[in-house]
């Protein structure tokens, strides 16, 4: 749960800014879609190695440009 306390002369839009800026900070919509639907150890690993070929053959390409 995110707490934010409201200092003395503190606005409300300037509260609701720190409370979105914190929000975004520690990643909660992230983490809720990434937990929406289970990927199992073996297609995620496969994801990370296809990632990986990506980046090679990219950066690869740039240097032999």
């Amino acid at each position: 749960m995110i707490i934010i306390n409201v200092k003395d002369n503190e606005s409300i839009d300037r509260a609701l800014k720190r409370y979105k800026r914190k929000h975004r900070n520690i990643g909660l919509i992230r983490e809720l879609r990434r937990r929406q639907q289970f990927t199992k150890p073996s297609v995620k690993r496969r994801k990370e190695v296809l990632k990986a070929i990506y980046k090679q053959d990219k950066e690869n390409a740039e240097s032999n440009n």
